[in-house]
């Protein structure tokens, strides 16, 4: 499973207080960042993939896509499912498909609160109960992916990107994730060749 969260250094190279964000914030449109302790190894080995997950009248046709800047992606989609679903979709799909340290950025703070401000543990804790008494939504697809995020070595991060405001791989995997969940059929780097 996964472990409970460090902060990256900042640019100073100084990590921050709990609490703080390296220099960012949901407010100014940075990236928030949330990591497992397996993750202090060299940062130039670590792969940077972007996630999305899209979804048309919610629930209804959906799509989810992943991208890694300058490398490969893929997509899919589901004929029925919500957006939060393809959200998580898409970092699971991804997490598959790209093994070695990642880091993974997601405009989605479903996915990456799971994970930093560790929603999981108190799901594993209350039987996969939410913190209302209700069960956890979404189990088929978060049990996969704690299990691989917390299977990992050496490491996986968790970022946060502001939506739609102009980071050109978020803008990318969007559209790769409307596109699958319109044409309900999915692409990959493979067939793009």
């Amino acid at each position: 499973m996964p472990q409970s969260t460090q902060r990256q250094p900042g640019p100073d190279g100084q990590r921050p207080a709990t609490g703080q964000q390296s220099g960012a914030s949901p407010a100014n449109g940075g990236t928030v960042e949330a990591e497992t302790p397996t993750s202090r190894r060299s940062v130039s080995a670590t792969t940077t993939i972007y996630t999305d997950g899209s979804c048309l009248g919610n629930p209804g046709p959906g799509g989810w896509a992943w991208a890694v800047p300058d490398g490969p992606f893929a997509s899919g989609s589901d004929k029925l499912t919500t957006n939060q679903r393809m959200e998580v979709m898409a970092v699971l799909q991804a997490l598959q498909a790209i093994r070695g340290p990642v880091i993974i950025i997601s405009d989605s703070t479903y996915v990456v609160n799971c994970f930093r401000q560790e929603w999981w543990r108190g799901w594993l804790a209350r039987g996969w109960r939410n913190s209302k008494g209700g069960a956890v939504a979404n189990q088929d697809l978060w049990k996969p992916l704690l299990a691989e995020v917390g299977g990992r070595e050496p490491q996986v991060t968790f970022r946060w990107v502001k939506g739609h405001a102009g980071d050109r791989m978020n803008a990318f995997v969007d559209q790769l994730a409307v596109e699958a969940a319109s044409a309900q059929v999915g692409r990959s780097t493979s067939e793009s060749s």
